[in-house]
């Protein structure tokens, strides 16, 4: 008997990747597209897709390996559940950047097998997104390694200390409320369009964090969005109790931006519920900054020396000194996520301020149904 095989996504800007992914997972067995709606798209990615629903789902029929297609009439992450719940599958397939634990308890419940599939181009084509073929994600998006919280004079205010951040390229469609600083970078887009100016980086975060909290901003975006989105590189920024940083050290070296590339592993979560509340329930003291402040400092020694097993233990010991302040971090959801990778890393962190986003593990070996991001280089 034929089985029946069920993927969702996007699938804007219809490309050779995903002719790609779905000529894999129907190999698997008959196959069947649920599409998202632009009313969807824009709840998770804070944007229209390029093309319309209507348009979308015409070319995701056209092509051969797929045997029907519909747009999906739910919303969220789960917008395919009503039609998944209808169908009854035998087996739903994601790719690793779609995997998120709410699709598999789903799949578990239901009794659907699920599977992930690494994105892979077919032969000798190069590797495609709909990302990389849309002019306006050409903005940046920003990871904070270590000492997040710190951009917050009320943190900083006890001993200083610094938030490490990675620019990175827009290689994933991270969904709005993910950790990845995509308000931020959304205030960049209607500021400057789809590139960045060519200006100083730091002036140019200047620039963005105040127009990203403009007078009465309650509560204020921390500064370490902006200068993740505009200033290349891994960027250390040093806070005294100001919501501007002290001093930026900045490291872009070819050696440094490797490393964390190849030791980086994020496993998606899913946006945060909008009744997340991380600022509830707080326990902000000296000795939480001072254990922050040091997990950073020695992350970035880790990063200069290149020392894999202790920038793993700097990001571990700078998460359980957020966690230790800000309880709401640590959903039961990470927590079951931790569980599953932690004999798997070296060390581990959430996404921005947790509930939700992306777990972003140190490895050195690859981790299953998780993927790599591209640092941001300085150009010339």
């Amino acid at each position: 008997m034929t089985q029946r095989v069920f993927v969702s996504g996007v699938f804007d800007l219809l490309h050779s990747g995903h002719v790609a992914f779905f000529k894999q997972a129907a190999a698997y067995g008959e196959l069947t597209v649920a599409v998202g709606s632009d009313r969807t798209v824009y709840e998770l990615r804070g944007h229209r897709p390029v093309n319309p629903e209507a348009e979308r789902l015409f070319m995701v029929e056209a092509v051969k390996y797929v045997s029907d297609a519909f747009i999906s009439s739910g919303s969220g992450v789960l917008d395919f559940e009503p039609e998944l719940r209808a169908h009854r599958p035998d087996r739903f397939i994601v790719t690793e950047e779609a995997n998120i634990p709410a699709k598999r308890r789903l799949c578990a419940d239901l009794g659907i097998e699920y599977q992930v599939l690494k994105r892979e181009p077919y032969g000798d084509l190069p590797a495609r997104s709909s990302t990389a073929l849309r002019r306006i994600d050409r903005i940046p998006y920003r990871i904070d390694l270590a000492g997040g919280w710190l951009d917050q004079p009320y943190v900083s205010k006890h001993p200083p200390g610094a938030v490490i951040t990675l620019s990175i390229e827009p290689t994933v469609n991270f969904n709005e409320r993910s950790g990845m600083a995509t308000s931020t970078r959304n205030r960049a887009l209607d500021l400057w369009g789809p590139r960045l100016p060519a200006d100083d980086p730091e002036r140019l975060a200047q620039i963005l964090f105040c127009y990203d909290n403009p007078p009465g901003s309650n509560p204020i975006s921390g500064s370490q969005d902006a200068i993740g989105i505009t200033m290349p590189g891994l960027n250390y920024a040093y806070y005294e109790g100001d919501y501007w940083p002290a001093r930026i050290d900045a490291l872009g070296d070819e050696a440094a931006l490797r490393f964390v590339e190849e030791a980086l592993y994020l496993v998606p979560l899913g946006p945060r519920g909008p009744a997340y509340d991380v600022l509830s329930d707080t326990h902000i003291d000296r000795h939480g900054a001072k254990d922050l402040s040091e997990a950073a400092a020695n992350c970035w020694g880790a990063i200069g020396d290149g020392d894999l097993p202790a920038f793993g233990a700097a990001m571990r010991a700078g998460f359980e000194a957020q966690v230790a302040m800000f309880p709401n971090m640590l959903t039961p959801m990470l927590a079951e996520m931790i569980d599953r990778y932690r004999d798997a890393a070296l060390g581990w962190k959430v996404s921005g301020a947790g509930g939700g986003g992306y777990l972003i593990l140190a490895a050195d070996h690859p981790i299953e149904r998780a993927f790599q991001i591209e640092a941001r280089r300085v150009l010339g």
